[in-house]
């Protein structure tokens, strides 16, 4: 077992390692085999207290250093990754279930962000606007919103709290971050613990492993912090935007999906089945843009289905650590339940299924649906695991409406031979990112990442970072003398 599991199982604040003082721990297991990973005393809230004010002390100086200064944090950082990279791999592999693949994917998005954020510290530009007032000079400055509090989730845990986190001190904020009690280490003190050996003034990272049964949310509504970055369910960022509105703070909210990947009638079938495949198994489908439906073309259903079929019973399931693995386990019992729940329910409401995988503790297999009753529930919530629905559509019509048919709008994608009819039908879907002849799941570090519905609120990534982690601030100056009324 990593040190890293000995070594990082405690709170990171104000640049100390320290326990936490809370009456209980947090048990990190395995998914694969149960085995207890590290045992971890929560965090209180006079601990969540003193990271926002150590982020908040510690801010003021970073906030005020020069930003090619800063950026050299992030270079040390990325070079630390690749030292790592075969420890690191490893670790999420242990705890979250990861499969080699999944593990080198993330790795690699982790980089990629890391890169961008290394041009982000320079990124932030100040203007002079025009007055209609003579002599009126208007500055507008783009300054640090301060203290950004992040939670992230269990799924992509390393890069999910890398893409808010890096950003927002690259951009000269202080950061406390509470990793998913599930993913305590690669989502939390392992970024503590990247950054700490990358040169970062301690103060300026703060991690806390908590529970709301603790702290209840004393997080979100800490005075200190002026923006929340949120990962996970519609059901819970429901709740943290509300809390953020009630203290006046902006809330980013990336939230969960339902998303489909159109097969049109002049798609090429062999193609739009393996982007089928990876775009709902990539993680086991832990991946709010994974494809929770594959809509067909009746004209090419029985092909595409049968080598869909095909293709799914050749994943192999089992041991994460197995470079051949495809499908590792779910996060934990309660996930892996519910999933079974799910095809059963399916079953009974007349679905058939053309695979029916078996589950053993967390590792759940390969499930595909077909035959759904249309008004079903299951078609418009996010099944987070690895059970697929195929649905045949008649036209380009229907297939826009059953898209669309659904309270969420994240990612998407549609296969067809003709690129612009394509791009006009994803024109018509109400999600905030859709990708003509590709996979649904796609993250890139200058493109805008959020969705529409109940998929979040607010954008992550390029420009859109920028946006979420500063404020802007306007400083008039008058030339000569200005004019009252009285």
């Amino acid at each position: 077992m990593s040190s890293y599991f000995t070594d990082l199982a405690q709170q990171y604040i104000d640049g100390e390692w320290r326990p936490g003082t809370g009456s209980w721990d947090i048990i990190d297991f395995n998914p694969y085999d149960g085995e207890k990973l590290a045992s971890i005393t929560i965090a209180t809230v006079e601990e969540v207290d003193d990271a926002y004010r150590a982020a908040e002390r510690a801010q003021k100086e970073w906030g005020a250093t020069n930003p090619y200064a800063r950026r050299a944090v992030f270079e040390k950082a990325l070079a630390l990754i690749d030292e790592r990279e075969a420890e690191i791999t490893e670790v999420i592999i242990a705890e979250l279930g990861g499969t080699r693949l999944k593990a080198a994917f993330e790795l690699h998005l982790v980089r990629e962000f890391l890169r961008e954020s290394v041009q982000l510290a320079l990124r932030p530009e100040g203007k002079i606007i025009p007055s209609p007032v003579d002599g009126k000079e208007n500055r507008l400055y783009r300054v640090p919103v301060g203290v950004v509090g992040v939670i992230s989730p269990f799924n992509f845990p390393f890069l999910l709290s890398v893409k808010s986190v890096a950003p927002a001190l690259a951009l000269g904020n202080g950061v406390v971050l509470k990793p998913h009690q599930n993913t305590p280490i690669v989502g939390g003190s392992l970024v503590a613990k990247i950054f700490e050996d990358a040169g970062l003034p301690g103060g300026l990272l703060n991690v806390v492993i908590t529970d709301i049964a603790e702290i209840g949310d004393a997080f979100i509504e800490h005075p200190v912090p002026k923006v929340i970055s949120f990962t996970g369910s519609d059901k819970v960022g429901r709740h943290v935007a509300t809390v953020c509105a009630a203290n006046f703070k902006r809330s980013v909210l990336e939230l969960g999906g339902n998303s489909a990947l159109v097969v049109l009638d002049d798609a090429d079938v062999d193609y739009a089945v393996d982007a089928a495949v990876f775009s709902r198994y990539v993680h086991q489908g832990q991946v709010c843009m994974a494809a929770n439906r594959v809509l067909v073309d009746r004209s090419v259903e029985a092909e595409f289905t049968e080598k869909f079929v095909a293709k799914v019973r050749t994943l192999k399931a089992g041991d994460p650590g197995d470079p051949q693995t495809v499908i590792g386990p779910v996060i934990n019992s309660s996930q892996a339940d519910s999933l079974s729940a799910t095809v059963e329910q399916a079953i009974a409401e007349g679905a058939t299924a053309l695979v029916h995988g078996t589950t053993t503790d967390n590792l759940v297999e390969p499930s595909v649906l077909t035959g759904l009753p249309a008004d079903s529930a299951l078609l418009r919530q996010e099944v987070f695991g690895p059970v697929v629905f195929l649905v045949p559509f008649d036209g380009e019509e229907e297939a826009v409406r059953l898209v669309n048919d659904t309270p969420y709008g994240l990612s998407g994608a549609v296969h067809t031979a003709d690129v612009e009819r394509g791009v006009n039908f994803a024109k018509q879907i109400d999600t905030g990112m859709f990708h003509v002849n590709d996979a649904t799941v796609h993250d890139e570090p200058l493109v805008p990442f959020g969705g529409e519905k109940h998929s979040g609120i607010g954008r992550l990534n390029g420009e859109t970072t920028v946006d979420a982690f500063t404020t802007t601030k306007w400083i008039s100056v008058q030339h000569g003398r200005s004019r009252f009324p009285f």
